[in-house]
């Protein structure tokens, strides 16, 4: 493994293969051996462990997951590294590459197929433009408990937020719905072939076996959310009347009171708890007025 970190190596290893890096797919190498074990050791491995790797890259993340990992099915959308992993995991048996865009893949099929038997998790080195459609779907496919995930650092600090914080977003409760965020630890650019323009985080989220909040509409709540979000200068109710239009801002004033807020209270101040009480008063109430 330690030759894929190796900057020369790797420089030797592109041009043998004629490779030239995407900006658009957000190609970055790691040339730093301790972050792909470090994630490795953060991901919690063992033989009965079904890893889905998303962006291998030439390969030095996955053979460290293949050492300790009883399956690793890796998914990358740029054909012309084929060859190259080829080579770099000749000697992996247990990796299976699948060629692709992770955002149009079935993942409860991959993993019912491709991981059968193993307790599936996901390990991933997310490129930027797509970290948030990828999380998101990760999510929503309901099949894995847990994941290991480098990002940039100021998505990290978006996901971790807590209400009132400033990095709190309509993401931040996205992701806590379904899970617990964790920090692991931060990468420099320079661990990066070539260097991105911004530090990276590796975090970890671990999803309950049991869903911890409850709503009557799960879509309409986080409806009422982005529209909280999409106006953050705004008071909650001057952009709840504006996304919310089934009622009127007098409506929404009397509702966000009736749940005990201060009417002059911004979107970024309420927990998910309060989102999931506040969208249920305001469901009541649409559903009041319609009768």
């Amino acid at each position: 493994m330690s030759e894929l970190t190796d900057i020369r190596e790797i420089k030797a290893l592109l041009d043998r293969h004629g490779f030239r890096f995407s900006k658009s797919l957000g190609q970055n190498f790691l040339i730093q051996p301790w972050v792909p074990e470090k994630i490795a050791e953060c991901s919690m491995l063992d033989g009965n462990t079904g890893v889905l790797e998303i962006g291998p890259g030439i390969g030095c993340l996955t053979s460290k997951l293949s050492e300790q990992a009883g399956k690793v099915v890796s998914i990358e959308l740029d054909p012309s590294l084929m060859p190259i992993l080829e080579e770099t995991l000749s000697g992996c048996g247990n990796v299976e590459i699948v060629f692709g865009d992770v955002l149009k893949q079935d993942l409860n099929k991959i993993v019912a197929e491709k991981m059968q038997g193993f307790r599936p998790v996901v390990c991933a080195n997310l490129p930027y433009n797509i970290t948030s459609p990828v999380i998101s779907a990760l999510l929503k496919a309901g099949c894995f408990r847990q994941m290991t995930l480098m990002v940039q650092k100021e998505v990290a600090a978006r996901i971790c937020a807590k209400a009132g914080d400033d990095d709190y977003s309509a993401f931040s409760i996205l992701v806590q719905w379904y899970a617990d965020p964790e920090l692991m630890f931060d990468v420099a650019p320079d661990c990066f072939l070539p260097q991105p323009k911004v530090t990276s985080s590796v975090i970890r989220l671990k999803v309950p076996n049991v869903r911890r909040y409850h709503t009557e509409d799960e879509e309409f709540m986080f409806r009422v959310v982005r529209s909280a979000f999409g106006q953050r200068r705004k008071t909650l109710v001057n952009a709840l009347s504006s996304g919310i239009r089934e009622l009127s801002k007098q409506d929404i004033a009397d509702t966000v009171s009736a749940c005990g807020f201060d009417e002059r209270i911004r979107g970024e101040e309420l927990s998910i708890n309060e989102y999931c009480l506040l969208s249920d008063e305001l469901l009541r109430r649409i559903h009041l007025f319609k009768h």
